[in-house]
Order: structure tokens, then C-alpha cells, then sequence
């Protein structure tokens, strides 16, 4: 199995457990740049309907996938997934150190529970890399309310993974903080790379014309599909444009699947609003492009909550990227992203998020000097060859 790359002296295993590759843009894109580098990169994800395969070779990246018997939900649900996860993640990581042998174990969360795979083989004088992708406290409150026994149980995960790790690489510099103040690490031990998109595919393409004959006007959302990410508030934004706002110019665009999606559908059409909404589902390559150019605005529905106000959103990068104005609720690193480019709702309802659609929907100078704005932002702003090259600086110092 072994090709000319794995003569490489430098090698690394990612280990993600939420979803596979290269469907995880960050996890894929920071393989890639390892790989472009000289290591010899092996990734272990869960394999879905969409990536069944349980071995491949891709680019040059060898991915590892394991099943997962169930997409969990409920608090049960989730415990159920992740000791699944972990059972197989242990035992790839045994496969991929016989087949390919590993310098470094990069986990990336959710959950805080990797470690526990992850951590024995520093015992071999391995070295540990946490990707940290979310705040799973804050998200688990996000979720399911504040249940303090398991809230502090989360509290006592996290602080293990950061304790575990040699690295930490960090989504933003709130999560930096966090991994200093909460984790207690070392701030030479913690860099940030941000989840920018790579400008090589995500481009403006020539719209996809059944859109686009639904309206002048398209609102748009790509993202996950999860009962976190306010697809509801969405819909409901949808129904006070039509029934308050009054006004009926534009068809609202959803790219994306999850488990949220089944109970979105059924709101839309119980609100009777899905003659204004096409759900695509997922996406991907010149399709998804297509549609993304068709979006004259991006929705960013992710309701104000502890977690949302700490997390930086790809969508953010993505609108950007394509110039295109974001209406989004007043969320700390959303509004210090994008600063004057985005347009924020004045409150925290979704007619609040309907008013700030209707904003841009009706004058169409302010949209288009947004948009000017974020085309500018994505271009001197968000990078992805200056975050590849922070994360590449960390792994090298890292190795020595």
C-alpha cells in the first residue's frame, strides 16, 4: 500500500469525527497543505452514503473511514455515536501506524473526547495536535439547555484535550483566548488559522438559470443543516417578508442537508411558505457554484446564543469570497468579521432578521455597496495562503 510519498520523515494523521473528507473544507484543505508540504498525510473520518468507500487514496492523502451506526441527536443518541466513534478511531489508529506510521495525531472536535484515542500514543513520543473547530460547551447549551452535570463533565473534556495536546490550533482568537484562559496553555502553544476558504475554487461562475428565473431578488444560506443553526429563523424571516414586510420579490435559496432539514421542510410548509423556498440539498463542485452565484444575499440565520457569539461562521468567508452582502444577528465575531460589510438585524427574532433582509431587498444602492464591501473584504481580508501558511509554520516548529 505504500507509495513513493510515504518515504516522507514528516508524517501526520488527522483524526475528525463529525464529518468525512474532503467534505470537511478546513480538515481537507489543511491535509493538502501538509501533504503539498513534503508530509506523508493520513486522514481517519466517518464514512457517509455520500463517501462510502472505507479506504482511499486522494491527492496524494490516504483517508481512513469508519461507520457510525446511527446520526444521533438526543443526549443518548450522542453518547451512543461517540463511543462507536472512538472505538473505531482507536482501532484506524493502530491500521494507519502499521500501514503509514504517524509523527503527529491531529484531533479535531466536536467532541472533546478524541484525546482519549489520541493521548497513549504520546507515550511513544508521538506528538498531539488539537484542531479546536468548536466550543463544545457553549454548544451542548446551544443544544440542549444547561444541564450542569453534564455541562461540567464537558468543562472537565475540554480541559483535558487542551491539557493532552502539544498544539492547539484555534478557529479564531476568542477560541485562542479560551484555550489560554479555560485550557490553561502556553499563548506560544496556541496559533490561530481561520477557516478562509481557498480563493483556487470558490469563484463566481454563470448562475444557475431555473434560480434565477424564480426571482430578481435571491437569498441565499449554504451551511449545515442542524437544529443549532437557525434554518427556522430563516423560514420565519421568510413568512414576515411575505405576511408583514409585505413584500413578495425574491425566492429564498437553502444549500445544504442535516438533521434539522426533515423539521425545516415540514415549518416551511406548514407556514406555507415553500413556494418561495427551493431546498437543493448538498452540493458540490460546479453545481454548488452555480448556486452560490446566484445569491444576491446571504443569509447568516444562526440565532444570538452563547455559542453563536463565539464561533466565526464559513459563511462569512464564503459570501465574501463572491462578493456577495451578508444579513446576519448582531453576533460578536460575526459583527468583527465583517465590520461595516455586513447588514445586522436590531434585535434577536427572526422578523428582526426579515427587516434586514428587507433592507437590502429594496434598495438596491445600500446592497450593492455592501457587496462592494465584502468582495473587498474577501479579498484583502480573508486569505487562505496566509492561514495555510500560520498553520504549516506551526506543525514544522512543532516537529522541530
Amino acid at each position: 500500500m505504500k507509495t513513493q510519498a510515504d518515504h516522507s520523515d514528516k508524517s501526520c494523521v488527522i483524526v475528525v469525527e463529525n464529518l468525512p473528507v474532503p467534505f470537511d473544507r478546513r480538515v481537507w484543505q489543511e491535509a493538502k497543505v501538509l501533504h503539498g508540504a513534503g508530509w506523508r498525510v493520513s486522514v481517519i473520518c466517518p464514512r457517509t452514503e455520500r463517501y462510502p468507500a472505507e479506504f482511499e487514496e486522494i491527492d496524494g492523502i490516504a483517508v481512513y473511514r469508519h461507520p457510525l451506526p446511527l446520526e444521533a441527536r438526543g443526549t443518548l443518541g450522542f453518547v451512543a455515536e461517540y463511543a462507536a466513534a472512538l472505538f473505531h478511531e482507536g482501532r484506524l489508529l493502530w491500521r494507519v501506524y502499521r500501514e503509514r506510521g504517524f509523527d503527529v495525531v491531529q484531533i479535531c472536535n466536536p467532541p472533546d473526547l478524541l484525546f482519549i484515542v489520541a493521548a497513549p500514543w504520546k507515550l511513544l513520543g508521538k506528538k498531539l495536535v488539537f484542531d479546536h473547530h468548536d466550543v463544545s460547551p457553549e454548544l451542548f447549551v446551544a443544544k440542549f439547555g444547561p444541564r450542569r452535570l453534564l455541562l461540567n463533565t464537558l468543562k472537565a473534556l475540554e480541559w483535558l484535550t487542551f491539557k493532552s495536546a502539544n498544539l492547539v490550533i484555534s478557529t479564531n482568537e476568542t477560541f485562542r483566548e479560551i484555550a489560554i484562559r479555560r485550557g490553561g496553555k502556553k499563548p506560544e502553544d496556541v496559533v490561530t488559522v481561520y477557516s478562509v476558504p481557498n480563493s483556487s475554487w470558490i469563484r463566481r461562475v454563470e448562475p444557475r438559470a431555473d434560480i434565477r428565473a424564480r426571482s430578481a431578488n435571491i437569498l441565499g444560506y449554504i451551511g449545515i443543516i442542524g437544529d443549532q443553526d437557525g434554518l427556522d429563523h430563516l423560514i420565519r424571516a421568510v413568512d414576515w417578508l411575505l405576511r408583514e414586510g409585505n413584500y413578495r420579490d425574491f425566492h429564498a435559496v437553502i444549500i445544504g442537508d442535516g438533521t434539522a432539514l426533515a423539521s425545516v421542510r415540514a415549518l416551511a410548509a406548514e407556514l406555507e411558505v415553500d413556494d418561495y423556498v427551493t431546498f437543493t440539498g448538498y452540493l458540490s463542485g460546479p453545481e454548488l457554484l452555480e448556486c452560490l452565484s446566484t445569491f444576491d444575499i446571504g443569509v447568516i440565520p444562526d440565532p444570538v446564543n452563547d455559542y453563536n457569539d463565539k464561533i466565526s461562521m464559513n459563511k462569512v468567508f464564503e459570501y465574501s469570497a463572491l462578493g456577495v452582502p451578508s444579513v446576519a444577528y448582531p453576533l460578536s465575531e460575526t459583527q468583527r468579521l465583517l465590520g461595516d460589510a455586513g447588514t445586522y438585524a436590531q434585535g434577536e427574532t427572526p422578523a428582526d432578521l426579515g427587516r434586514a433582509c428587507l433592507t437590502l431587498l429594496t434598495d438596491t444602492q445600500e446592497r450593492a455597496m455592501r457587496a462592494e464591501r465584502a468582495r473587498a473584504l474577501g479579498e484583502s481580508a480573508f486569505s487562505w495562503e496566509r492561514e495555510a501558511g500560520k498553520y504549516l509554520g506551526a506543525f514544522e516548529r512543532l516537529h522541530g
